[in-house]
């Protein structure tokens, strides 16, 4: 199987992640999203959607969507819950990411990081601060509750939200006023086989 991804987005990192955690096997094909390669008529030709991450099967068949690679990827293992109800919240935390913690934390630490933060977009920026630290402050409750977002044991809700919440700061979320994520965050990192975004 081959994932095309780029190692700075934190979509992209959640499969670098799984693969890692769970030892799947794979070809890593990077794809500079800055310099236009996903807009490449080659890579169109598999995604229409021209977006990273995707996954492309031995037999030809690809899929696309972080979350979804993610869940795939990661089914019957030890990140997904046997029970039908934890399953769903899995997917709850993971909804919850991409409408109410991505489109935040991910966006301004995209304008920051990749863009540089030009004048242009400095309002959008800090236009997403409340936003992000809403969605941080949900996570802070559940996890004052429990090691994980779901659970005793790490799930794809963890990697789907560790994915950009561990580079926040980047995005202007700054994490000293939320103990329970960082203590989540290092929880985490000591994940046997557990690899950093930078590798």
């Amino acid at each position: 199987m081959k994932i095309y991804g780029d190692y700075r987005s934190g979509n992209c990192y959640k499969l670098k992640l799984v693969t890692k955690l769970l030892n799947i096997p794979h070809e890593w094909v990077p794809v500079d999203i800055l310099a236009g390669e996903a807009s490449s008529a080659d890579f169109k030709s598999l995604n229409a959607n021209m977006k990273v991450p995707l996954l492309a099967l031995a037999d030809g068949r690809v899929l696309s969507e972080s979350n979804a690679i993610l869940n795939y990827l990661a089914r019957g293992s030890r990140l997904e819950p046997k029970d039908d109800f934890d399953r769903a919240k899995v997917q709850q935390w993971q909804f919850f990411e991409q409408y109410s913690h991505e489109p935040y934390i991910a966006v301004a630490r995209f304008i920051a990081l990749y863009l540089g933060m030009p004048e242009a977009r400095r309002h959008e920026f800090e236009s997403k601060q409340a936003g992000g630290h809403k969605a941080l402050a949900v996570m802070e409750q559940r996890l004052a509750q429990g090691p994980f977002l779901v659970g005793k044991h790490l799930s794809t809700a963890d990697i789907s939200l560790f994915a950009y919440t561990h580079v926040a700061a980047d995005g202007g979320f700054e994490l000293q006023g939320y103990p329970s994520i960082l203590a989540w965050l290092e929880r985490v990192r000591a994940t046997p086989g557990f690899v950093s975004m930078e590798c």
